[in-house]
């Protein structure tokens, strides 16, 4: 490369990075203010692939001010239809009466064809999200694993950049995989359904063992019966499991996201396990030990990026993948090829 060329490289550059430093101010201040309007583009922002926007995105990120009061951050999950998005706005009407200002980040699932996403939350949140004092960000899951969006992560940082208190991430609710979300929150809420068979044959221990507190939802009208026994039921089932580190003991509970019903006493045992892992220090060490877990995550990823970006190798891998598809080789025997050419 010529030196002019590359003298005129470098002010380009230069002039990328003053813009996005400039964008990024903005944006800032925005959030400072507590506009959802500046959150909005913030959280566009991070989720974009554009190189240019991605700039600005790891600018605001960095300049990020750290709260002395830590927003409570709660994961809700559950199979599809246990009514996740009626509970989560009934549940916030009532914390809003408390004075809370309140983040929803809902992750709807994606097409595995299209890749394209509904984003209904928003419109089934309708009485919610007219509230000054509520955002309701909806995002695709896209292609990652456990029923959050890829950037979940910094959409919570900039929710409680922008003074939210309490920041409500609603998961698309597909199995055992969902456990993803609890890595990055603070609380962990399954809701299930009672009547729909054998209510022990439904329990996942994996996810159970997570789970702070577990909520039969639907305890109204006719199901109000069912739901009181499937509460007796997994009840006993979590007393099986070994006793926490934390020292929490989870509870089942019986709740109406229709009604309100049970809500009051839903926030009741939220707050008592904040008082109680505030106290032991749990809350801050979880949080040190979900950022070593994602670090880990993101060192992987940048692993395998850096390692295909080598034509050789990543041709060979993609006829592997061939050969896989093909079925002349097992994934494990293709495995031992990779590495043995590599």
């Amino acid at each position: 490369m010529k030196p002019e060329q590359e003298h005129i490289d470098q002010w380009l550059d230069a002039r990328k990075n003053q813009r996005a430093e400039r964008n990024a101010a903005n944006l800032l201040a925005g959030l400072e203010k507590g506009s959802r309007a500046a959150l909005g583009q913030a959280i566009t922002l991070i989720e974009s692939s554009n190189p240019s926007d991605q700039i600005i995105a790891q600018q605001l990120l960095r300049n990020l001010p750290t709260s002395p009061d830590l927003a409570k951050r709660i994961g809700i999950t559950g199979v599809p239809g246990v009514g996740k998005s009626t509970f989560i706005e009934n549940f916030g009407l009532q914390l809003l009466e408390k004075g809370f200002k309140i983040a929803v980040l809902a992750i709807d699932p994606s097409s595995s064809r299209s890749g394209g996403s509904i984003l209904g939350d928003k419109t089934r949140m309708e009485r919610l999200s007219k509230n000054k004092n509520v955002f309701i960000r909806p995002s695709a899951a896209g292609q990652t694993l456990g029923g959050v969006a890829k950037n979940t992560r910094e959409a919570i940082a900039l929710c409680e950049a922008a003074g939210y208190d309490i920041i409500l991430i609603e998961t698309v609710g597909v199995g055992q995989s969902e456990t993803l979300v609890h890595g990055m929150v603070d609380f962990f809420l399954l809701l299930m359904l009672a009547g729909a068979g054998d209510e022990l044959q439904g329990i996942k221990r994996g996810i159970m063992e997570l789970a702070d507190t577990v909520v039969i939802n639907k305890a109204d009208g006719s199901n109000e019966a069912a739901a009181k026994a499937a509460r007796s039921e997994y009840a006993a089932a979590l007393h099986v499991f070994s006793q926490r580190p934390d020292g929490w003991q989870p509870r089942v509970l019986c709740a109406s996201g229709l009604t309100g019903l049970g809500l009051s006493e839903l926030w009741s045992q939220i707050e008592a396990f904040f008082i109680q892992m505030q106290l032991n220090g749990a809350i801050l060490e979880n949080r040190k030990q979900q950022e070593l877990k994602l670090f880990d995550q993101l060192v992987d990823d940048l692993l395998k990026q850096q390692f295909l970006l080598d034509p050789a190798k990543k041709a060979s891998f993609n006829r592997l993948k061939e050969t896989i598809a093909s079925g002349q080789l097992l994934a494990y025997e293709a495995i031992l090829t990779f590495q043995n050419t590599n």
